[in-house]
C-alpha cells in the first residue's frame, strides 16, 4: 500500500519526453503536438480514379447466344463490321463447319474494335452528378416454326420486303408442312440437279440470286429460306401474300 501524503511523479509521455531531450541542446525543435485523431487534422488525400483502359474494354468485346438467335441477328445487334461473315470468320474454330448452327451458350468474340472509353469527367461536373449505364437487350425469338417467321419478318421490314406473317405461313405449310430440312428431290428441278429445299422450297439458283444481305448462306437456314424466298415472290408476283400455289 503506498505511504499517505506522497507526491506522486507526473507520467510525461514518450513524445513530450523526445521533446524535453531536444530542447536541452543548444537549439530546440518547437514540433506541433497534433494526433491522427485530432478534429484539425487534414483529411488524407482520395486516391484519383482510373479510366478504363483499352485492354479492359476489348476483354469486354463477347457476345453469349441466346436462344433464337442467328449469327445475322448478332451480327446486326451488335453492330460487327463486316456482318455476319466476318463474325463467322472470327468464330469458325468455335461454330464449326455450319454457321446456321449456333446453340444457347456459345460465347461468341465480337470482330472489330471497342470504343475508345469516354474521358472521365471533370471534379466539377462529378460532383452531385450521377451516371446511369442502359444496356438495350437485342429481340430475341423462338426457335420453332413462328419464331423464325417473326425474324423474317423483320429482316425483311429493313430490306422492304412486302408480306405478311399469314401469307408466309400459308405458303410453308403447303410447301414443306413446316419441316427446315425439307428437300424435294422427284419434280423437274430435282431432276435437273437443283432440288428445292427449306420451309419454302427454293431451288439453289432462286436462293443465290434473291438472298438477302446480312441472313446465313445456307438455304436450310430457316430465315434465310424464309427471307429470300419472299423477296422472290415480290419480284415476280408483288408479295408472298399473293402466292397460292406452286411458284
Amino acid at each position: 500500500m503506498p505511504a499517505q501524503g506522497k507526491h506522486r511523479r507526473s507520467r510525461t509521455s514518450p513524445l513530450a519526453r523526445r521533446l524535453i531531450a531536444l530542447g536541452t541542446g543548444s537549439a530546440a525543435l518547437a514540433l506541433p503536438l497534433v494526433t491522427a485523431t485530432t478534429a484539425g487534422a487534414a483529411p488524407a488525400p482520395q486516391q484519383p480514379v482510373k479510366a478504363p483502359t483499352a485492354a479492359t474494354a476489348a476483354a469486354k468485346v463477347t457476345h453469349t447466344v441466346a436462344k433464337g438467335e442467328s449469327l445475322a441477328k448478332i451480327a446486326d445487334a451488335r453492330s460487327v463490321s463486316g456482318g455476319w461473315k466476318a463474325l463467322y470468320k472470327t468464330n469458325r474454330a468455335t461454330v464449326g463447319e455450319n454457321p446456321s448452327l449456333i446453340h444457347p451458350g456459345l460465347k461468341l468474340k465480337l470482330s472489330g474494335k471497342p470504343k475508345a472509353a469516354a474521358p472521365a469527367a471533370s471534379a466539377e461536373k462529378a460532383s452531385g452528378e450521377t451516371t446511369e449505364a442502359v444496356e438495350t437487350a437485342a429481340k430475341s425469338y423462338t426457335n420453332d416454326l413462328d419464331g423464325w417467321i417473326r425474324e423474317a419478318l423483320d429482316v425483311m421490314a429493313q430490306n422492304g420486303i412486302p408480306g405478311s406473317y399469314d401469307g408466309i405461313h400459308r405458303n410453308i405449310m403447303r410447301e414443306s408442312g413446316g419441316n427446315p430440312q425439307a428437300i424435294n428431290n422427284w419434280d423437274s428441278n430435282a431432276a435437273a440437279g437443283t432440288p428445292s429445299k427449306g420451309l419454302l422450297q427454293v431451288i439453289a439458283p432462286t436462293f443465290e440470286a434473291y438472298h438477302v444481305a446480312g441472313t446465313s448462306t445456307d438455304p436450310y437456314d430457316p430465315v434465310a429460306n424464309i427471307t429470300a424466298a419472299c423477296n422472290y415472290a415480290a419480284d415476280r408476283y408483288g408479295s408472298i401474300d399473293n402466292v397460292n400455289g406452286p411458284y
